[in-house]
């Protein structure tokens, strides 16, 4: 069996009533001929939506495939045997141009219940954001079921929910339980659980261009929702340059960025994990063996659990997020 090595993918975009042009003036994607381009899924194994290898000899494949044949060399044995042929994690970009509706995810033990896989847990890193943009995080006071519900009923939801400013190069950790939205004017990078189950519970009274009004599902997101309150919804961390700086550290990934202008070697020969490299701003080169890849802002590259040392090499000042499962 060939060696693995770094792996591209191609994006599967998805058309949103709410998207924007942003995937294509500011990542450079071509996503013609949807009107909306909302989300780019540019690492993906759900089901229907699976991401395919672009380069290399394991081109053409999708990502569920590889870790059929690969399983544990792919993803390392602790996910391997945790998520089986399943690849754990979605990676999107997400561009909002209009608001995104008042949301909901399970978590992993009310999924199972409901027979519906994995929960959802996320993080937002945000790449742009215009003035004055806002994302919904959580409630903006302690709160409780009824009251939530009665602020529902009276269609002023908005008011008990808690909203943060979005400037570029801002993290919000999204577990599963907390409502959220994006506010218009917002592209961020995403990575959660691989799932697509989202519970919408407030809309904003929009129609799409028959006149219909999407689907809600208030009463399969009352059960799902978290009402504590934690002390911060903004997730703070260093800004240093040429050194790893972790963000996210949760059950389901482990998120760290790297901000740099020299080259950086990284050793990877104690994790048991694959690696997803998000670049998130400027161009690097990627040396791993005889492999060598060129990742730009917007695209993102699967190293392999096998692999011992990269190079991380940028043309300019560059930015990458760094995942892997620990």
């Amino acid at each position: 069996m060939n060696e693995l090595y770094p792996m591209k993918f191609n994006p599967r975009f998805k058309d949103k009533i709410w998207g924007g042009d942003r995937m294509k003036t500011i990542l450079g994607m071509d996503y013609s001929p949807l009107p909306n381009c909302g989300e780019a899924w540019v690492l993906s194994g759900v089901p229907g939506s699976g991401t395919k290898v672009t380069n290399g000899f394991l081109k053409g494949n999708e990502l569920n495939e590889l870790v059929e044949i690969y399983m544990e060399d792919l993803v390392g044995e602790a996910a391997f045997d945790r998520y089986g042929n399943e690849f754990p994690l979605l990676v999107k970009f997400i561009d909002s141009n209009d608001s995104l509706s008042i949301q909901v995810h399970p978590d992993d033990a009310l999924a199972a219940r409901r027979g519906i896989g994995n929960g959802k847990s996320e993080m937002w890193y945000i790449l742009e954001a215009e003035p004055g943009a806002e994302i919904i995080s959580g409630f903006n006071r302690k709160t409780d079921a009824k009251t939530y519900l009665e602020f529902l009923g009276k269609n002023k939801l908005t008011e008990i929910l808690n909203t943060e400013k979005a400037h570029k190069g801002d993290v919000f950790y999204i577990p599963a339980g907390r409502i959220h939205a994006l506010g218009p004017g917002i592209l961020l990078a995403e990575i959660q659980q691989t799932s697509d189950t989202t519970y919408r519970i407030y809309d904003w009274d929009r129609v799409d261009e028959k006149g219909k009004a999407r689907e809600l599902h208030q009463d399969l997101a009352l059960e799902a929702i978290d009402f504590t309150v934690p002390d911060s919804y903004r997730t703070a961390y260093r800004k240093v340059q040429n050194q790893t700086v972790p963000l996210v550290d949760s059950p389901h990934f482990t998120t760290q960025i790297l901000a740099f202008d020299k080259a950086i070697r990284k050793d990877y020969t104690a994790l048991d994990s694959f690696v997803i490299y998000v670049c998130v701003e400027g161009m690097i080169r990627v040396e791993c063996g005889s492999s060598l890849e060129s990742l730009k802002k917007g695209e993102v590259l699967l190293i392999p659990a096998t692999t011992e040392n990269i190079i991380l090499s940028p043309s300019k000042e560059s930015k990458i997020l760094e995942v892997f499962i620990s």
